[in-house]
């Protein structure tokens, strides 16, 4: 089994409030979005929220999400995936993606999680010669993930195993669009196909 894992756990200070619980121009919350998404496309779903997070715990618990509070709160995405793959460290892989992305295509997270599947150690989707989200990783990279420290999540892995990274090119523009401000909502949608 892919475990998909949702990391919501960042402070949103760029955006002002929680980020996670601002409505789309469709009404769904941006977390909620994003935890849908990613539920579509995998059999597990955790997500790692803050531990005073408790509208948008209950919200995901509402969607069929686990959820699993960030050990160490304020210590960067790595924490947060490292807590995460703790708790799910038995999956034959795991496929991270990021709660303020709520418009990546379900058929693209679809798509990595098949590539693992499939042998892939990790598999990446690019939109022209861009990198984004999600990342997929394969059981093999167990030890490395558990190592991650700081706030760049698994992309130094990437980089010192760029040999093994398996690339998907995709047509899907949400996958390179995090929201930062609350203006970024009607900005990034108005592209977003």
């Amino acid at each position: 089994m892919i475990c998909g894992i949702l990391l919501a756990a960042g402070s949103a200070s760029r955006f002002g409030s929680n980020k996670l619980l601002y409505p789309l121009p469709d009404g769904t919350l941006i977390g909620i979005a994003a935890a849908r998404h990613l539920k579509q496309s995998v059999e597990h779903v955790i997500a790692v929220v803050r531990p005073d997070d408790k509208v948008l715990t209950n919200l995901l618990h509402a969607e069929g999400v686990s959820t699993i509070v960030a050990e160490k709160d304020g210590q960067g995405m790595s924490s947060s995936l490292v807590s995460a793959i703790r708790t799910v460290k038995d999956a034959d892989g795991w496929l991270i993606t990021l709660a303020d992305m709520p418009w990546i295509n379900p058929q693209t997270i679809r798509k990595i999680v098949t590539m693992i599947e499939e042998g892939a150690d990790i598999a990446v989707p690019y939109y022209g010669d861009h990198r984004g989200h999600p990342v997929g990783f394969s059981q093999r990279f167990l030890p490395d993930l558990l190592r991650l420290t700081g706030d760049k999540g698994a992309s130094e892995l990437l980089r010192t195993n760029s040999n093994m990274v398996n690339i998907f090119q995709c047509d899907d523009g949400g996958i390179l669009q995090d929201i930062d401000r609350p203006r970024d909502v009607l900005a990034q949608s108005e592209f977003i196909t």
